[in-house]
């Protein structure tokens, strides 16, 4: 295998222009740009991040229950769960009764007998009870429900966001490891142009063959750092399609690269956090309930009044009743209509519900005291991570103008190795400075593109509407 170093020139023009001409050869290698296409590993079917969450959102399974819950929730939003529809039920009832009778008075000296005398009775009546009047606790509960269903609907929003943020990281995570790959076959490409150049040099006799050695250990070390980065490559390929729900051996191939937003500003993340965090929202909604529980229990203490009516039937049929001596059967049936109206006032109760309405009044407390630190704890998230991602960007653009530097210096020391102006040990030297500011570039560049994740799922920018629940 012949290394080319016809294309290099360009690409270190456009990078470094202001190099002084004499350190710069007639042509250079191409150290490659981050974004190609690894050729160690096969090119699997493209997936965009728009894509990736757009599946995640489809299929998590963590998504799909918190959906399911806020479908719950929402169902419970009815008059009749709150208890402001009448009840009406509808009761049938036959029965059947087979009695050995004996009758006998002082009239009639001798006994009346009848054996299995047959008996039936049908029963049948439609009722309805409706509450009017219960200190407008109806009322109050059905606003309770419908604070519930808000409730959950922030419950299904924080699932969703924390989703798409593992998500984003998860396929980052694997343009990272991709890019890391692609460092190594660079070096790669450097570590074999290394051995033609010394096996050129050996032919002639100008170099020992100890030096082909060494550029050869270098080399298949080089690639067993290759493997163990697939290896890396294919777990992060395993999360991600963990996270999306789909068989873990899937393929793909990132097509985003890793770009950071550098404008983020601390005020706007306060604010975000403010007006559209959802635990921030949980908590404030919990509130609400827990007022709602107490003004429950305080209706409570009023008059309940309702309304009552109805359409019955009543039917008996008595095959064992005599007359006089004789054996009858007697027939009876009433039917009709009943109305009324029921009133229940609390007098006492052993004092439960002043101590319900003091339980409620502590679970206001509770509530407020839960907001207080959930507020104090997204304030420290969002300071961690704003201090995490100004610091990162330092380092990211430091690594960035690093890179250049580090790709410069070994297309000028393989050219220098070359003219055999260069020893192998500072081209080998050269070479590992290069992949690790690579490997430094990517992993700074993931960080900070994941302290910016947190920072925009805190202030509620990374999802901007839930999907509802099906």
């Amino acid at each position: 295998m012949r290394f080319s170093l016809s294309s290099s020139l360009l690409l270190a023009t456009l990078l470094l222009p202001a190099v002084v001409l004499a350190q710069q050869p007639a042509t250079k290698p191409d150290p490659g740009a981050q974004l190609e296409q690894p050729r160690t590993v096969p090119a699997g079917p493209l997936l965009s991040l728009e894509e990736a969450v757009r599946i995640g959102l489809e299929n998590n399974y963590g998504i799909r229950l918190a959906q399911r819950d806020e479908l719950i929730a929402r169902n419970n939003v009815t008059r009749g769960n709150a208890g402001q529809l009448p009840a009406v039920n509808g009761n049938f009832v036959r029965n059947y009764t087979i009695n050995n009778v004996r009758q006998q008075s002082s009239a009639r000296p001798d006994p009346s007998i009848a054996s299995g005398a047959r008996s039936n009775q049908l029963n049948a009546n439609v009722a309805l009870t409706w509450t009017v009047f219960d200190g407008l606790g109806m009322f109050i509960a059905h606003d309770r429900l419908r604070t519930l269903e808000s409730q959950q609907q922030q419950v299904t929003r924080a699932t969703v966001e924390q989703t798409v943020a593992a998500i984003t990281d998860a396929y980052f995570a694997v343009v990272r490891e991709s890019g890391k790959i692609r460092a190594f076959e660079e070096a790669l490409k450097i570590g074999q142009a290394r051995i033609d150049l010394t096996q050129a040099q050996v032919n002639v006799g100008v170099a020992a063959k100890v030096e082909l050695l060494t550029a050869q250990v270098d080399f298949n070390a080089d690639r067993s750092a290759l493997i163990q980065q697939q290896e890396l490559l294919a777990t992060a390929k395993v999360n991600l399609n963990n996270l999306l729900s789909r068989p873990p051996a899937t393929d793909l191939s990132p097509a985003d690269s890793i770009v950071v937003n550098r404008a983020l500003a601390k005020d706007a993340v306060v604010q975000g956090i403010v007006q559209r965090n959802p635990e921030l929202q949980q908590a404030r909604l919990g509130i609400e309930v827990a007022d709602y529980d107490r003004r429950l229990i305080t209706a409570s203490r009023f008059p309940q009044v309702g309304l009552t009516g109805g359409y019955g039937l009543n039917r008996n049929v008595n095959g064992a009743a005599f007359f006089g001596s004789a054996l009858v059967t007697n027939t009876g049936r009433t039917q009709g209509f009943n109305y009324g109206v029921v009133a229940s006032v609390p007098i006492f109760d052993g004092f439960n519900r002043r101590r319900l309405e003091q339980n409620a009044r502590i679970n206001i407390e509770q509530s407020r005291l839960v907001l207080d630190q959930t507020q104090l704890d997204l304030s420290a998230q969002a300071e961690q991570a704003y201090l995490q991602y100004r610091n990162r960007l330092q380092l990211l653009e430091l690594e960035e103008a690093n890179i250049r530097l580090a790709r410069q210096n070994v297309a000028i020391a393989l050219e220098r190795y070359r003219l055999g102006l260069l020893t192998p040990l500072v081209l080998r030297e050269a070479q590992r400075t290069q992949l690790d500011a690579e490997n430094r570039l990517l992993d700074i560049r993931f960080l900070a593109k994941q302290a910016e994740t947190v920072l925009r799922r805190l202030s509620g920018e990374l999802v901007q509407q839930a999907p509802a629940a099906p």
